[in-house]
């Protein structure tokens, strides 16, 4: 029985069908060798874009349950759905940030201590992402992101409800770990559901829900907690979870779609009850991964070089971000004696920024590759995606060591704020460009790669939130954010080696033979 593609997989009742390398590669339309072949030559047997001449990467099957083939209106309510997920966790996060100075009030601690119910929370933002893509590649998409928001809802209300700091303390951890579901695997539906040439848009636009979230949390919070007791940012941050969850059961579809199966021999998903538990993924569980093929695919990724060292250069480089996020409260009251109302309003900064950042990157990753595309005759390489980052990083530098400038130097709070919304700003350009580029690199591993950048970004933050108001409070600021923009720029090292022997890496370390793409 043959495929839309014309693979031929013998398929025994009850067994995973029999899959090799080059059915990804034939589906990607990607070799390491070759890069991706974006436009289609004249008179060649391909499905093309509205544009005549892009080829469409990879090609969809002629079914239309192919999420490949799914209306533009049902792709981009699936994509708001995920990013609206995906910003959760971050908005959630931050919440705290602000609200840590009436806990501390109540419970005699100092915020510092406070704090570490928001370190718990970030670290789990990451660890949780890595059981996600594992959980991803044996039941499918749709379950777990469902079954992980009921989680993340009702530790949600339990954040909201604690009356001690050791139970806040052991819902706020909970709810990192469940709460993560759609920003840890956010690019598993972006490569589901779109094709090559419109993915950086797409995760464009997701992460700028990511990068976003962590400032509306403490914005709203700083305003709801000026007149209301500090539980009332979190009842919020319940009821759009809740929210999350409804559109999740109403909305969201499995997109998983193996096309080396041909249509009569794709699992029936059309109850939505079973699809969204789990049951329809459940009887068809022996078509994807097994559980342990599912749990070394995470790790597996990992060792490849590119992988590693851009999530050791996203670590080194995002770190800032999560540790000004979760401890600025503490520098601008002293600073500029601004109460929670004043600390809301500087949150403005960080979110224009992120819109600036959201804008530019519309245009910038596009205008990159199509340059590339353009002058090496229809070929592209993943590596031109890291690129933007060289638009990025003056921005990333200077704006940490305008930051320590202004804090240590007394300069007016809006020198502060230009500072802080440049570093942002670079963030959110860098973001898309990593993500872009491990996609590109390894498209059938669009969850792990996901996983592991969300990791690198949350254990950076982790580390960064214990010892953030120490450093500066030792050696003040002007020295510690000059140091973190000299670790960003020696970081930058580690994209101009990806950029001169990325491609050299890849192919030495071959392609990644999962049993499914």
């Amino acid at each position: 029985m043959s495929t839309s593609d014309g693979l031929k997989p013998e398929v025994i009742e009850g067994e995973k069908p029999h899959r090799t390398t080059s059915h990804a590669l034939k589906l990607h339309e990607y070799q390491e060798t070759e890069g991706y072949v974006v436009d289609a030559e004249s008179g060649e047997n391909v499905k093309v874009a509205k544009d005549g001449h892009t080829r469409l990467i990879p090609q969809p099957s002629d079914d239309p349950n192919d999420p490949l083939n799914w209306s533009k209106r049902k792709k981009h309510t699936i994509l708001f759905i995920v990013s609206f997920i995906a910003f959760l966790p971050d908005y959630g996060s931050a919440t705290g940030a602000v609200t840590l100075l009436p806990q501390a009030a109540q419970w005699n601690m100092t915020p510092d201590e406070v704090n570490h119910s928001q370190v718990g929370n970030v670290f789990m933002l990451g660890a949780g992402g890595v059981i996600v893509v594992m959980l991803s590649a044996y039941f499918g998409r749709l379950p777990v992101v469902f079954w992980f928001l009921v989680f993340a809802t009702m530790t949600a209300a339990w954040c909201a409800a604690a009356t001690s700091f050791a139970s806040f303390m052991a819902a706020r951890i909970l709810n990192g770990f469940f709460s993560t579901v759609s920003q840890a695997g956010g690019l598993m539906f972006i490569q589901d559901m779109f094709f090559f040439h419109e993915r950086a848009r797409k995760i464009n636009i997701w992460a700028s829900f990511i990068v976003l979230s962590p400032y509306m949390g403490p914005l709203l919070a700083a305003f709801q907690t000026t007149t209301k007791p500090w539980p009332t940012p979190f009842w919020v941050y319940f009821a759009m979870t809740a929210l999350g969850l409804v559109l999740t059961i109403f909305f969201l579809k499995e997109t998983y779609y193996d096309r080396t199966l041909s249509i009569p021999e794709q699992p029936s998903l059309t109850n939505t009850v079973s699809s969204v538990t789990g049951l329809a993924q459940w009887k068809s569980r022996h078509l994807r991964n097994t559980p342990s093929q599912a749990c070394w695919r995470v790790f597996s990724v990992l060792l490849k070089p590119v992988i590693f060292i851009i999530c050791i250069f996203y670590l080194l480089t995002f770190a800032w971000a999560v540790g000004i996020n979760t401890t600025l409260s503490m520098f601008l009251g002293p600073q500029y004696g601004f109460g929670l109302k004043q600390i809301g309003f500087f949150y403005f900064t960080p979110i224009v920024a992120a819109l600036l950042g959201e804008i530019s990157g519309h245009w910038l990753h596009d205008i990159l590759a199509k340059q590339y595309i353009r002058t090496h005759r229809g070929h592209f390489e993943p590596e031109v995606r890291l690129r933007a980052v060289f638009v990025a990083m003056p921005f990333m530098i200077v704006g940490l060591v305008l930051v320590g400038q202004s804090l240590q130097r007394d300069w007016h709070y809006m020198a502060t704020s230009v500072a802080w919304g440049m570093y942002v700003f670079s963030a959110m350009i860098t973001t898309v460009a990593v993500s872009s580029y491990c996609l590109d690199s390894y498209p059938e591993a669009s969850g792990e790669v996901s996983a592991w950048l969300n990791f690198a970004r949350t254990l950076g933050g982790f580390v960064v939130s214990y010892f953030q108001v120490t450093w500066a409070t030792a050696q003040g600021t002007e020295q510690s954010f000059g140091i973190q923009g000299a670790v960003c720029g020696g970081a930058f090292l580690l994209v101009l080696v990806l950029v001169v022997w990325g491609k050299r890496m890849r192919v030495w370390a071959g392609p990644l033979g999962f049993a499914t793409v």
